[in-house]
């Protein structure tokens, strides 16, 4: 069957060629066309022909085809896959990191939270409604898959805005599940039965049993963490700042998903127990590893997503396909009841089963309550940011900014908000 799938922001060698080459290997979208979209028409085309050459190569029964147009790409879509930036990715976050702490704002990261992740969303939030607009006029009933950043943030503006829309969001994270339970409890993945939850990059363990058994695994995972984690290896190489991670296994007894210093984003007192020389070790090896993908673009097409990242988006599209009725570990969607201590506004990240139905979130029962309450003091936050980015409000931005967790001074919050305005003028001028 021919389905049409839409890659925005596909020029990425990362995202682009990945995905593409994930689709290609897949028996159940055989027969589909790939339509690549992009506003950067070099990285686009190369991306195209690296992708036509190898189909044609290949004899494979897909259709790739590429367009600067976002309204072409997106007539008759059946899935919409969204990944962009906006300007330059790395300058642009290191503003958003660096320029809160000259101000005295104790942030780590600065990615997602915090006052960096608020004007992350600012820049980001609005090109993307822009995109779901057209995808309400032209492909209503698709479903679409958000990849960029801040994810929660991204999606809670997008379903206030187009409430109707079928508005997923994925990320990568909970791969660390999937890589780390199995060589901390000696059993294949296969074997563990496991549902997480909570907020994007705010997200923790919330039940493990053993499959053949039904014995709880969670205190044998709290008992074994430390240790394990204190030692082992993270991605790119590098050992993983894990001392905030550790201290809210410590004290909230839970496992965090995250087994980096994302967790800090959104936490006030993170400064004080986060590894801040791992962080920026991490950082500076990711932004080489983004850079340096971008050599090896056919291997990138031909390997496909790497394992470790974990993107399910074309396990997810093929299962609405063949209504596989399959589990997913997370996705990020509207609260309907999953979280209960949450409003059914918010978005959650919360497993899945996937069928010809769509994504249908499962319940988390006893979530833990103490961890809750971090989850919590977001909610006012992301209400304030859609509210104030929907109605283009300075003044709003900074009642958000007075919002959050890390932000504990009003006059340097507001001279951190006229700065960051004046320095990101092209991508913020909306704001009145």
């Amino acid at each position: 069957m021919n389905h049409r799938i839409v890659l925005i922001g596909a020029g990425s060698a990362t995202f682009g060629l990945g995905t593409i080459g994930d689709i290609l290997k897949n028996k159940v979208l055989e027969g589909s066309t790939i339509v690549l979209h992009d506003i950067d028409a070099g990285a686009l085309s190369r991306v195209a022909e690296i992708s036509q050459q190898y189909v044609q190569e290949k004899s494979l029964p897909y259709e790739v085809q590429a367009t600067l147009s976002r309204e072409e790409a997106l007539r008759g879509a059946d899935f919409v896959i969204i990944s962009i930036e906006v300007g330059d990715r790395f300058a642009l976050w290191e503003h958003d990191w660096n320029i809160p702490l000259e101000y005295g704002f104790k942030q780590v990261y600065g990615e997602n939270g915090g006052p960096g992740g608020i004007f992350h969303a600012l820049r980001i939030i609005p090109p993307i409604l822009e995109i779901c607009d057209d995808i309400e006029t032209l492909c209503p009933e698709a479903f679409v898959f958000n990849f960029s950043n801040p994810m929660t943030k991204i999606c809670h503006a997008v379903h206030a805005r187009y409430p109707g829309l079928k508005f997923i969001g994925l990320c990568h994270e909970v791969a660390s599940l999937v890589e780390h339970l199995p060589k901390l409890l000696g059993v294949p993945f296969s074997d563990l039965s496991v549902q997480a939850g909570g907020l994007n990059h705010l997200s923790i363990l919330v039940k493990a049993q053993y499959r053949e058994s039904g014995k709880d695994a969670y205190p044998e995972i709290l008992e074994k963490a430390p240790d394990y984690f204190a030692t082992a290896p993270a991605s790119m190489g590098v050992m993983g700042e894990r001392s905030l991670f550790l201290e809210i296994v410590r004290r909230y007894g839970v496992l965090p998903v995250t087994t980096d210093s994302h967790f800090g984003e959104y936490i006030g007192w993170a400064w004080d127990v986060a590894d801040h020389d791992g962080i920026k070790e991490f950082y500076n090896r990711y932004k080489k590893l983004m850079f340096s993908s971008k050599e090896l673009p056919a291997e990138r097409l031909q390997r496909g997503t790497e394992e470790e990242e974990f993107w399910r988006v074309v396990h997810i599209i093929a299962g609405i396909v063949a209504d596989s009725g399959h589990e997913e570990l997370a996705v990020n969607i509207p609260n309907d009841d999953f979280i209960e201590i949450l409003p059914r506004n918010q978005i959650v990240e919360v497993p899945a089963m996937i069928s010809r139905n769509g994504i249908n979130g499962i319940r988390l029962d006893s979530y833990p309550r103490a961890f809750a309450g971090l989850l919590q003091n977001q909610v006012a936050l992301h209400d304030q940011l859609t509210e104030a980015i929907l109605t283009r409000s300075k003044d709003g931005v900074l009642q958000t900014l007075l919002l959050d967790p890390v932000v504990d001074q009003v006059q340097p919050a507001e001279e951190l908000l006229n700065r960051t305005l004046d320095l990101q003028t092209p991508y913020l001028d909306y704001l009145q």
